[in-house]
């Protein structure tokens, strides 16, 4: 089991529908590799800290397919890799709708 405030995504929803909050927290408990470590409310939406990359950028691709709107996608070097050295990312996924 992985430390439960570990994350390496961010998923942004602006603003913060109450079906767009639903549609998320739905898809994460269908799965079970992945979980919410914490939830941020914000004055212009509210962020998800998700346990998986590739699952926030997935999810920021079915938000945009089922609801419109945008999305955007970036990444912040956060560390390098003790064992492969390789470098390892923290990815933000910003859907506005």
């Amino acid at each position: 089991m992985l430390n439960p405030y570990y994350y390496e995504a961010i998923l942004q929803l602006r603003p913060a529908k109450k079906e767009l909050i639903d549609f998320v927290k739905k898809k994460v408990e269908e799965r079970e590799d992945v979980f919410i470590s914490k939830i941020v409310e914000l004055k212009t939406g509210i962020d998800f800290y998700l346990s998986s990359w590739r699952f926030a950028v997935s999810l920021g691709k079915m938000l945009k397919k089922s609801f419109g709107g945008n999305t955007k996608l970036s990444r912040a070097l956060f560390t390098q890799s003790r064992q492969t050295s390789k470098k390892v990312y923290r990815v933000t996924v910003l859907f506005r709708l």
